[in-house]
């Protein structure tokens, strides 16, 4: 049965390839852009099936009124992925204001208002389902990427936290941790701070986003196969990673964290009321 999904983000990367498989099956995107020229190919070749909506996602008033008009006129929407977002590369202190507010503003604030302005409609139509694309940064962290992983960490928790609130409305969060893949995310959309010699430790990350240095391990149209695919598991699997050498560096991460902690018995039990 074809499915209605909404999908913001849809002009490159993840949000150009879940586009792409979606409408080949016969489903139908109603997909956000900022500039409808970077769509121009389904605009043209989907009609009757692809919904194209101008839109930036860091504008909440904006978020709000295309969720509310996207609702009403397709009547339901099966499935919400909030896939927008950046990187935003540099050390702390290179960074400038208008960068950090920028980079949650749309990572971060404008998913949470997408996934918020969503779940009335889901709730009132019976169920759905949701996906934030979030990163294995929302797991392990880098030098000079702070920001980055600031809006992967926070936008984890909040949908973790929003799992267990409609669970019992059949809607289903999930949030996918995709590793390297060969996308402009790396390659085009990435921002980089003003650099700084004193920091000039931390700044291999250059070589990461020249290609001339080696691709990204990840293919984008086989992640976004398996996040289509997780549509229809039930119940909705609260993480997926996709990537061999994110799930392994996840887990190396977690192990840390948790001997970490597991060092901290006595410390923690000290402040307990007696």
């Amino acid at each position: 049965m074809n499915k209605t999904w909404l999908i913001t983000g849809v002009s490159s990367g993840f949000g150009f390839e879940l586009t792409k498989q979606l409408l080949e099956q016969g489903d139908t995107v109603i997909g956000t852009v900022r500039d409808a020229a970077k769509v121009c190919c389904f605009i043209e070749k989907y009609k009757d099936t692809f919904d194209c909506c101008i839109l930036d996602v860091a504008n909440g008033p904006e978020v709000q009124r295309v969720v509310k008009e996207s609702f009403i006129k397709h009547g339901k929407i099966d499935v919400v992925i909030s896939n927008a977002g950046y990187g935003l590369f540099g050390a702390a202190e290179e960074l400038s204001d208008e960068q950090i507010n920028h980079i949650i503003a749309t990572n971060l604030t404008g998913s949470i208002q997408l996934i918020k302005a969503s779940l009335s409609y889901m709730r009132k139509q019976g169920g759905g389902r949701i996906i934030q694309i979030s990163s294995y940064g929302g797991q392990v962290a880098y030098p000079a990427n702070s920001m980055y992983h600031a809006t992967k960490f926070g936008i984890e928790g909040f949908c973790e936290s929003v799992a267990q609130e409609v669970s019992k409305y059949n809607i289903g969060v999930t949030i996918v941790e995709p590793g390297g893949a060969r996308t402009e995310f790396r390659y085009g959309s990435a921002k980089v701070a003003r650099l700084m010699p004193e920091y000039e430790h931390v700044h291999g990350f250059l070589n990461m986003l020249n290609p001339k240095y080696g691709l990204a391990p990840g293919d984008p149209a086989l992640m976004a196969k398996r996040i289509i695919e997780s549509v229809d598991k039930n119940p909705a699997p609260l993480r997926m990673v996709l990537g061999s050498q994110a799930l392994h560096t996840t887990i190396t991460r977690l192990k840390e964290r948790i001997a970490d902690y597991e060092t901290q018995t006595t410390l923690a039990a000290s402040t307990d009321i007696k």
